[in-house]
This record gives structure tokens, sequence and C-alpha cells, in this order.
């Protein structure tokens, strides 16, 4: 039994500009299902990606096994693919630079070094009803323009 997570940033009316994250949480035993979302403040998508996983994994217990699912390849290239390069380059990336938001990737690999986590992509915009609701999530969060409205 497992924990999924689908999440999903937003940043409007531009990016860098005022940023926001939603998540739903679905509960192993399949029908229990959560929405969480905050807005951020002044960020860029990336920040607003990457918060989302952040939020989404931290309502999800240590040690759990969890799909996080998202629209971002950055997000999940970073966890799937880049991080071991970027732990052996001392955080840096591909031009030798200071990986970017590495205080939140650093967060994120923690929440993740602490579950069991899988990761799955899917088309953002596409028709996958839970990612279209953590959008929705994440932009009703940039229309209240509050705190976190969990």
């Amino acid at each position: 039994m497992k924990w999924i997570a689908y999440t999903d940033g937003a940043c409007a009316p531009s990016n860098p500009g005022p940023a926001a994250w939603g998540a739903v949480l679905i509960a192993p035993d399949g029908r229990t299902e959560t929405d969480h979302f905050g807005f951020i403040g002044h960020g860029t998508n990336q920040i607003a990606e990457l918060t989302a996983a952040i939020e989404g994994l931290t309502r999800v217990p240590a040690g759990a096994l969890v799909e996080l699912v998202s629209d971002s390849q950055y997000v999940l290239k970073g966890l799937s693919e880049w991080r071991a390069g970027w732990e052996r380059k001392g955080y840096r990336n591909s031009k030798g630079e200071p990986v970017a938001n590495l205080g939140l990737w650093k967060q994120l690999f923690a929440l993740a070094d602490a579950r069991k986590v899988s990761t799955r992509w899917v088309r953002g915009h596409n028709g996958d009803p839970l990612n279209e609701r953590a959008d929705a999530l994440a932009n009703k969060a940039l229309a209240l323009k509050s705190g976190s409205a969990d």
C-alpha cells in the first residue's frame, strides 16, 4: 500500500512573480483524498514546483512508500537523474555553476530520503484529473494570496 502525491506549482501573471503550490494526497486506502495549497509570495515556477513537492511529501509519514506525480520534469529529473551528479560535483550543475534553488533541493532530498519515493511524470494540462486538481489548487492559492490554506 502506498501514498500518492500529485503536486503542482503556479506562477502568475509573470515568471518570476506571485507563486503558489497545490497538492492532492491519496492515502494508502485508495479512497481518502485530501487537498492542500498555499501561497509562497514572489518566486519562480521552479520554486513553486519544488515547494509543491516538498509540501506534498511533508504530509506523508516518514518511512512510507509514496509515488510523487508531477508535470515538472525539473522536479522529477532532479530527484531521479541529476542528484547524484550534483552531489558528486559539490552541488554544481553541468556548466559548473551552483545548482539553482539549492536550499529547496536539499529539503526535497531529505524528505525523499526519509520515505520510499518513486516518481511519475504526467503531461500538464492534458486532462489527468488529479494533476488538473493540483494545478487548480495552486491557482486558488494565487487567487487568495494568503498563507497556507491547507
